[in-house]
């Protein structure tokens, strides 16, 4: 089987073929640090965090470099809106940063360089285009001209003639064409600078990408590119331009874009009050809910966060837990029977079919609560408790290396007053005195024991 990704540069699914056999270079678009993270961030963190776990755990050796933007126009904004020294912005929200990805169990990357740790290559880079006619500097400030380059607009799909359309003539404009872009800005008084042939300045937004994407991935060539679909133009336009005038061969064979999240319908926005910082959502609905809310939808489509959905994830998780919590406290008493291994292996075809198709998370979760159910369906096999301890063991592998969920499995015993409760409430059961049961029921609860009832009896847990 192959893996299938839609390629947002030729709008169709195309197999994953690695330039070097199976060695996959992915770049992925960082954050910007001039605030805190939001939900927003974590979907596309973790998205691109599963489709690399998924390509590890096909067998390929990824190198994986997930840049952070530490100078830019939102930055300089901020520490003179804060009245702060722009570097102590930038490394408070950097700090929150790193956290938030530790919470929400984030590989780290092979490499996240900082923009301004590599400003020379950037420097380079523009020096390069100049030498070749592809940019030209103007009282300080270095320019990329769309035009010279024929290509300008294969990415978004966008003509030169709509872009000229929608651009916004300045009087004082500097650039030879409206359509240029600054590969280089002169800095302002008072704002950060580093030297440079074009006197003191500071880098575009868009050169960062392509400088620090070749230099880490050490390669003039990406396999993945990828980043949020507000990025394709025009930054990932840009990015094509700028290296592939440089180099004159692909910037990258495949373009991944996930969709955008919004809250209620809404776009994000502090004005809106409807801004959820990656902590918050953490610390009311947990790392897990979240991650499986994020699995819900495909990586491409637009995502609509509500309470509702959470309440829903919460749920489907718990679905996993009751497996999970059953198969802790049965005691195996045979070995594996042929059906057990047929239905366990059906359905991991049918997440691993999904996980090719373009990383489909929904069908593949699909999948995985299908072989809890059959699994279930077995429950008349004396064979059962043998059956339910192995995929319970396998099903916590696959969320744990693929889509990072992990279950604490830990065996907790009841206490000797816990264990009278559980009895109390059985024999109340069995005598149909339910107002009894229900009030033991709530009893155990209160102490962090859920008991559910089915055919077999009650079974607990702890909650």
């Amino acid at each position: 089987m192959h893996i299938q990704i839609h390629n947002s540069l030729s709008n169709k699914k195309e197999i994953l073929v690695p330039i070097q056999d199976k060695r996959v270079s992915m770049y992925a678009c960082g954050v910007t640090v001039y605030d805190r993270c939001h939900i927003g961030h974590a979907r596309s963190l973790y998205i691109f965090d599963v489709i690399r776990r998924y390509l590890m755990f096909r067998g390929y050796n990824v190198r994986f470099i997930r840049n952070i933007t530490d100078i830019d126009d939102k930055i300089i904004n901020r520490a003179q809106e804060l009245k702060k020294d722009w570097r102590i912005v930038v490394d408070d929200n950097i700090q929150a940063y790193r956290e938030d990805l530790r919470a929400l169990g984030i590989l780290d990357a092979d490499a996240e360089p900082r923009a301004t740790e590599n400003i020379p290559e950037m420097i380079k880079h523009i020096e390069g285009l100049i030498e070749k006619g592809f940019a030209y500097p103007q009282d300080g400030d270095v320019y990329f001209s769309v035009r010279q380059f024929k290509d300008y607009g294969k990415l978004s799909g966008q003509s030169i003639e709509k872009m000229q359309e929608a651009v916004r003539i300045e009087k004082d404009d500097k650039k030879k064409d409206p359509l240029d872009f600054a590969l280089w800005k002169r800095s302002k008084e008072g704002e950060p600078f580093w030297e440079s042939p074009w006197g003191k300045g500071r880098p575009g937004w868009h050169i960062e990408c392509s400088a620090m994407s070749m230099k880490y991935a050490q390669a003039e060539t990406l396999d993945i590119h990828a980043g949020g679909r507000d990025l394709v133009f025009p930054h990932h336009e840009n990015e094509v331009a700028q290296s592939e005038a440089l180099t004159g061969k692909p910037f990258a064979r495949c373009w991944i874009h996930h969709g955008l999240l919004t809250i209620n319908g809404q776009k994000m926005s502090k004005s809106l009050k409807n801004f959820i910082t990656v902590s918050d959502a953490l610390s009311r609905y947990g790392v897990d809910a979240l991650k499986l809310f994020f699995l819900s939808s495909h990586y491409a489509s637009p995502l609509d966060f509500t309470e509702e959905k959470m309440i829903d994830m919460r749920k489907n998780l718990e679905r996993f837990s009751i497996f999970f919590a059953e198969a802790r406290t049965v005691q195996p008493s045979g070995a594996l029977i042929d059906p057990a291994i047929k239905a366990f292996d059906q359905h991991y075809q049918e997440f691993i079919k999904a996980m090719d198709d373009d990383f489909n998370t929904p069908r593949a979760l699909a999948a995985l609560f299908e072989m809890v159910s059959e699994t279930y369906k077995l429950k008349s096999q004396k064979e059962y408790p043998s059956i339910v301890k192995k995929v319970a063991q396998e099903l916590q592998g696959i969320l744990r290396d693929i889509f990072g969920i992990v279950f604490i499995t830990k065996e907790v015993d009841l206490t000797e007053e816990e264990g009278s409760l559980i009895k109390e409430r059985e024999i109340a059961r069995h005598q149909k005195d339910f107002k009894r049961s229900d009030e033991l029921r709530d009893a155990l609860k209160a102490r962090g024991i859920i008991v559910e009832d089915g055919k077999e009896g009650q079974k607990w847990r702890r909650g």
